[in-house]
Formats: structure tokens, C-alpha cells, sequence
């Protein structure tokens, strides 16, 4: 059979035949190791019933089933995986200590997780959402979990929101359905949404598979180098395969037809050895360029300019191996925006600072508190006495013994004061400060005017109609005067649509 380039349509079904074997085979055996004489029919008094509670080989069988299911992903649900290397190819030691950068050449091994963010696990791959590309890098000095998505700027800004901005990308919790008025509503009234909300209904908020989008780290991070100098920085990674999108006809036919087309492309493609790789940069901004910048530097809702910013190449990402099994590998995997390593930190950014507690926490829900100890997770080093922790829920290492407290003297772990962070000052008044006058429009204006051509206007206009018109006539009307104040045109073409689809808006002074 010839294998085209087209990955999402193969089905590559050679898997099982790994395990087919003319030789002997296992014996099969209960959880706890005793072999089992019969497994085509349970234990009965006669051969129509009852079942005997003493049936072990049944009780032992159900009752794991029922438990074969951990709490889903409250967002990113729905995902593919892989694994493979980073390889640094440009020396950026000037504005970075982090031993994974240390020198031309070098290769760290890499876990990476794709994902649809909205919907549920059984969701199609194919709906219109942005994408998830999480990184992990399994570095010498503990694990760093890069955690962004397939566009460079989000919805929001402050955490607090987080909650809410979900809920409305969900279902409505009366009608179990999705809701274009809770949609709508919010985007219409928090207007930092819009530069985002562009991206998502523009080409791009469907992308083909996950081996033709792009990945960025979205927040601003700080880099620290080996003088412990200070640097702020944003990540990017590029596909090496080049964008591909799909259209929303061609999408929604899809959607019916291979629900599971970006997993299915992404499995096909490496099991076939067409390694997907991505160029990794970044881009750099001093502590004065910050402080005088004309915008919030650490406004996720807003992109650093290219050509002030320019990138600059660090390495590349491949993906070479595709998971052992989905559920060890894949469904417990655990990104957290807080496992950092010495020379990488956190900035200002108000929204990072949020998912530097809620990752960590929606994991020790959904997978226990000894979730670093599960092999995917766990840092490439001996695990020994590494710390202070003990015991919990399925812990399988207890450090050998090693005391459990600090400070001791029985040889426990002690402090490397070589990793300590530089110091920082903060001052301000504590209260709760809303955005004020910080350009919720200006970056859209330029996405409409700059980035998109005709018929990319088209599509985008098209897509937004196709949503809008499903909401109620007073939030359709708030979110395309928000959309006025990107351009005009942008908001004249999104009424004309509207009407054409038989809305009657208020707008330009007649219905």
C-alpha cells in the first residue's frame, strides 16, 4: 500500500501485529499473580445463575473497570502525544544560564501534548478552538514545562476571569448545550478578548492537524544568565512543516467523518518515521526597555513587534517516538507553568502568575499528589532522597528511608545556594486594579490591516457571522461595535453579513 503525505487519512493499523507471536504465550493471571483456569464465563450455580460472590476472577475484572477512568481535563480535554528531542542550535548563554542551552549540540529529550481546549474528550479534532502545545523537557536540573498554545496572545488577562471564560466555551449547565449567548456575552463585554477572538475565527482557528500550527509560550518569562543578569523573553516555535488550515466546510465534514483526524495524523506520521520538528526562538526585551515600553510588556492579550523584538533562533524540537500507551503516557501527563529551572522564571504577567498555582492544583485532583513519581513525569534523575515529601495517595518511593524533615543530621538533602534567583524589588499599593487605557483595539487593527488579505477578510467575516447570528440581537449588536473600533469596515461588513443572514441590528442607523 503506498503511505501519501496526507497521514490523517492512513490508517495505520499495524500496531497489534507487534504482539501477534508464533511462540508460547503468557499465562493469564489475576491482579494479584494467580493464574486463571477459565475467563469465557463466570462462576454459577448451574449454567443459568446466579453469579457466586466468590467469583474473584469476575470481581477482580469489573472492579477494575470501573475504575479505569480518572477525572477528565477540566480544559484540554482532548489530545494527542508524543516524544522526542530538543537540539540547541545557537548559542544564547548570554541571556540564559539553563544548562538545557548550554551548548551547541546539545539534546534534551521532550514530552509533548497537543489538544483541542474547549471540548470534551470525544470532542472532534477539527472544531474551531484554539490549540494547546505543551512542552515538557526533561533537563538535567528537574523538569521544565513550557505551556502554551498555538497563538501568541489569550482571551484574557487577569486569572480571575479564567473561570468564567471557560464556563462560556463549555456547556450551558441547564441545557447541556453550547450557549452563543454565554459565548458572546462575555467576549462582548471584556474587550481585551477581541485580538484573540480574531485569531480564533480567522484560518487559523482551524488548523490542519497538529504538524502545521505553530507553538509560542504566550507569557512573558524572565531569563537569568550566569552573572545573574536579567532578561525578559518570550518563546516561539515554528513549524518546520509549514501552516496548513482548514476551511469550516471542510472541517465540519470531517468532524463527521474522522473526529480523531489530528491524533490520527500526528501517530501516523512518526509511526512512519516523517518526524514533525519545529524552529524554537525567542524574543528578548531588557528590564528599561520594559519599564518604557508603551504598553503592559507582560499583557499576555498583546503581541511584542517583530521588528523591534526580533526572533532569535535557539534550537529545534522533533517529535521521533510516539507513545508506549496513550493513557501512561499521554492522558496522566502533568504540565505545570511553575516547574521551572534555574535561569528560567516568571515574570509580572498576571496571568502566568495564576497558572502557576492552578496547574499544579487541577493535577493533584485529577492524578493524586505523587503525580511527579508517574514515569512521565518524573524528573531524568535518580530518585533517591531528593526532598522532604512522603507518603499520600499510590506513593511508590519513599526516598529509601531517608529523613523526612529539615533540618536534620542523617545525611538528607541540602540546599544548593549556586541556583539562588537574583533578587527583585516590587512596591505599589495592594488593591484590585482593572486595565485602564490600554489599547484593546490597537493589535486588531493591525492583524485586520497588515496580516490578512482580501479573502482572508472574507473567511474571518464569514466565520463571525456564522456564530454571531446564533446569539441574542443586544449581545450580537455590543460585540460588532467592539468590533467597529478595530476598523470601520470590519464592523459594516459584519452587519451587511448579519443582515444578509436575516439579523436585524440596529446599527449605522437603520435595521
Amino acid at each position: 500500500m503506498k503511505i501519501s503525505d496526507d497521514y490523517s487519512t492512513y490508517q495505520f493499523v499495524e500496531q497489534l501485529f507487534c504482539h501477534f507471536s508464533q511462540g508460547e504465550r503468557p499465562v493469564l493471571l489475576t491482579g494479584n499473580g494467580a493464574p486463571i483456569a477459565e475467563k469465557k464465563a463466570s462462576l454459577t450455580v448451574g449454567p443459568r445463575g446466579p453469579i457466586l460472590l466468590q467469583d474473584f476472577v469476575y470481581l477482580d475484572e469489573i472492579t477494575h473497570f470501573n475504575r479505569e477512568r480518572i477525572p477528565e481535563r477540566v480544559v484540554h480535554a482532548k489530545g494527542a502525544g508524543a516524544f522526542g528531542y530538543f537540539e540547541v542550535t545557537h548559542d544564547i548563554t548570554r541571556y540564559c544560564k539553563a544548562k538545557v542551552f548550554s551548548s551547541i549540540g546539545k539534546r534534551t529529550p521532550i514530552a509533548v501534548r497537543f489538544s483541542t481546549v474547549g471540548g470534551e474528550s470525544g470532542s472532534p479534532d477539527t472544531a474551531r478552538d484554539p490549540r494547546g502545545f505543551a512542552v515538557k523537557f526533561y533537563t538535567e536540573e528537574g523538569i521544565w514545562d513550557l505551556v502554551g498554545n498555538n497563538t501568541p496572545i489569550f482571551f484574557i488577562k487577569d486569572p480571575l476571569f479564567f473561570p468564567s471564560f471557560i464556563h462560556t466555551q463549555k456547556r450551558n449547565p441547564v441545557t447541556h448545550l453550547k450557549d452563543a449567548d454565554m459565548f458572546w456575552d462575555f467576549f462582548s463585554l471584556r474587550p481585551e478578548s477581541t485580538h484573540q477572538v480574531m485569531f480564533l475565527f480567522s484560518d487559523r482557528g482551524i488548523p490542519d492537524g497538529y504538524r502545521h500550527m505553530n507553538g509560542y509560550g504566550s507569557h512573558t518569562f524572565k531569563l537569568v544568565n550566569a552573572n545573574n543578569e536579567i532578561i525578559y523573553c518570550k518563546f516561539h516555535y515554528k513549524t518546520d512543516q509549514g501552516i496548513k488550515n482548514i476551511f469550516s466546510d471542510k472541517a465540519a465534514e470531517i468532524s463527521s467523518s474522522d473526529p480523531d483526524y489530528s491524533i490520527r495524523d500526528l501517530y501516523n506520521a512518526i509511526a512512519t518515521s516523517n518526524y514533525p520538528t519545529w524552529t524554537f526562538y525567542i524574543q528578548v526585551m531588557t528590564e528599561s526597555q520594559a519599564k518604557n515600553f508603551r504598553w503592559n510588556p507582560f499583557d499576555v492579550t498583546k503581541v511584542w513587534p517583530h521588528d523591534e523584538y526580533p526572533l532569535i533562533p535557539v534550537g529545534k524540537l522533533v517529535l521521533d517516538r510516539n507513545p508506549d500507551n496513550y493513557f501512561n503516557d499521554v492522558e496522566q501527563i502533568a504540565f505545570d507553568p511553575a516547574h521551572m529551572v534555574p535561569g528560567i522564571e516568571p515574570s509580572p504577567d498576571k496571568l502566568l502568575q495564576g497558572r502557576l498555582f492552578a496547574y499544579g492544583d487541577t493535577h493533584r485532583h485529577r492524578l493524586g499528589p505523587n503525580h511527579l513519581q508517574l514515569p512521565v513525569n518524573c524528573p531524568y534523575k535518580a530518585i533517591t532522597a531528593m526532598n522532604y515529601q512522603r507518603d499520600g495517595d499510590m506513593n511508590i518511593n519513599n526516598q529509601n528511608g531517608a529523613p523526612n524533615y529539615y533540618p536534620n543530621s542523617f545525611g538528607g538533602p541540602l540546599e544548593c545556594p549556586a541556583v539562588r534567583s537574583p533578587s527583585f524589588s516590587v512596591s505599589g499599593d495592594v488593591d484590585r486594579y482593572e486595565p485602564q487605557n490600554e489599547d484593546n483595539f490597537g493589535q486588531a487593527t493591525l492583524f485586520w490591516r497588515r496580516v490578512l488579505n482580501a479573502d482572508e477578510k472574507t473567511r474571518l467575516v464569514d466565520n463571525l457571522v456564522s456564530s454571531l447570528k446564533n446569539a441574542a440581537i443586544f449581545i450580537i449588536e455590543r460585540a460588532v461595535m467592539n468590533f467597529m473600533q478595530v476598523d470601520p469596515d470590519f464592523g459594516k461588513r459584519l452587519t451587511d453579513g448579519l443582515r444578509k443572514a436575516g439579523v436585524r441590528i440596529a446599527i449605522y442607523g437603520k435595521l
